[in-house]
């Protein structure tokens, strides 16, 4: 029998933490990290015209009326088009928005507040060596705009007109020509026209995640992105066809990417696996994609509880339910980055802007974190205020105690100032 494009797996095999980023990938990113830090504008467009991202002497920024002409140049088909999926995402993420607002609480003689107050400089990433992804440019520009920030550069390699147009849509101030380790390295230290950023988002490939992680003590970022994952928890209702299309259409993105199958019904593996083959032979990313395959695997369980006990010991980045009772077996499902519930709600519809983000977590931290939102680019901040001393006695009384029990006695005597 010939390999199977889809390994039979366990479990274990398939549950992973974090990015996998080896020591070979962090240094070569750190160097690069480093070169740019020092030497900013002359160094990023030295390593910018080595990988390729703008050929030598191309302009390496492309600022709002550069990014307002390719908008102008678009089809209008194209045009109503970016807008339509640039609109889905800015109502999800006002929604968002509106769900998180000030607190105020009484305290002893005063009032204890908080107040929400976006970041003022974002950068975002958008890939665009292996194909360009306007997508990208539109959730993570778009949400860093409802969430109010005033100041936003897309960084992205080689650059095409529908990139460019996307970041005039999601009201982006500019956008770097850059991909890779040195765009990290600008929007984090800054360079050119360039201010150091706040908060970096977007996915990226090994050395955009390298750089990341290590600029992370300089600015926020959103997430250490891995390669794209989805696990598809079907059972024998689900169409082999529609499976296989919705793995190829992970397994399309990058050789790394983890595409799974978990089913209740063992015949499934096999129809599947014809569906692939079927597939993959007029499929212009072929290649890619069946090394991805290679990559995932199928895991075939007895009932349904051990299907969601699978898929969270795996924590994807996405899961798919194509189950007779899907919206009942939805709400138990506790680790992933985003679900999609029945045979419609195909994940590529999540990828093209029904509204959620898809900058998501993988490698497993989806048991610890969710994809980028407003929130991403929000902090929260808190007010405290005292107007009368003598109703705020015992909120002093406890600070004075505290102060003496930790050994800090100038905060006890501080404290202790404030008595009537």
């Amino acid at each position: 029998m010939s390999k199977r494009l889809l390994p039979r797996r366990r479990v274990a095999e398939l549950a992973r933490r974090g990015p996998g980023l080896n020591a070979r990938t962090l240094a070569a990113a750190a160097r690069i990290v480093e070169d740019v830090r020092r030497r900013g504008d002359v160094a990023l467009r030295k390593h910018a015209e080595r990988f390729g991202d703008v050929v030598p002497g191309a302009p390496l920024y492309h600022e709002r009326p550069q990014l307002a002409r390719a908008l102008a140049g678009l089809s209008t088909d194209d045009r109503v088009r970016l807008e339509r999926v640039a609109a889905r995402i800015r109502a999800f993420a006002v929604a968002q928005r509106g769900a998180l607002g000030p607190v105020k609480v009484p305290v002893p003689g005063g009032v204890a507040e908080h107040r929400i107050a976006p970041m003022e400089r974002a950068g975002c990433y958008a890939p665009g060596g292996r194909y360009p992804l306007p997508s990208s440019v539109l959730m993570t520009a778009v949400t860093a705009r409802v969430a109010g920030v005033r100041d936003i550069w897309v960084a992205s390699p080689k650059p095409q007109g529908l990139t460019l147009a996307a970041a005039a849509i999601a009201g982006a101030d500019g956008v770097l020509a850059a991909g890779g380790a040195q765009a990290i390295a600008a929007l984090a230290y800054g360079a050119g026209p360039i201010a150091p950023r706040d908060v970096i988002v977007g996915p990226g490939n090994r050395y955009v995640t390298a750089a990341k992680q290590l600029v992370s003590g300089a600015v926020a970022i959103d997430l250490l992105a891995g390669p794209s994952e989805l696990t598809i928890l079907a059972d024998d209702t689900a169409d082999p066809g529609n499976v296989a299309a919705d793995l190829l259409a992970q397994a399309e993105h990058d050789p790394d990417a983890v595409p799974f199958l978990v089913t209740l019904d063992p015949t499934l593996t096999d129809r599947v696996e014809r569906e692939l083959t079927r597939q993959l032979r007029d499929l212009p990313t072929a290649e890619t994609a069946r090394a991805a395959l290679a990559n995932g695997g199928v895991i075939v369980v007895a009932s349904v509880d051990d299907g969601v006990a699978a898929c969270d010991a795996i924590a994807p980045e996405h899961v798919q339910l194509e189950l007779r009772e899907a919206a009942a077996v939805a709400p138990r499902l506790a680790h992933y980055g985003a679900l999609f519930v029945g045979a419609g709600a195909a994940e590529v519809l999540g990828d093209y802007g029904a509204g959620p983000n898809h900058v998501l977590p993988t490698g497993g931290t989806a048991r610890s974190t969710g994809g980028l939102s407003v929130y991403t680019f929000l902090r929260v901040r808190t007010w405290l205020r005292i107007d009368d001393r003598a109703a705020a006695l015992p909120l002093i009384q406890d600070a004075i105690w505290l102060g003496r029990a930790e050994g800090l006695e100038a905060h006890a005597r501080a404290a202790e100032r404030r008595l009537v």
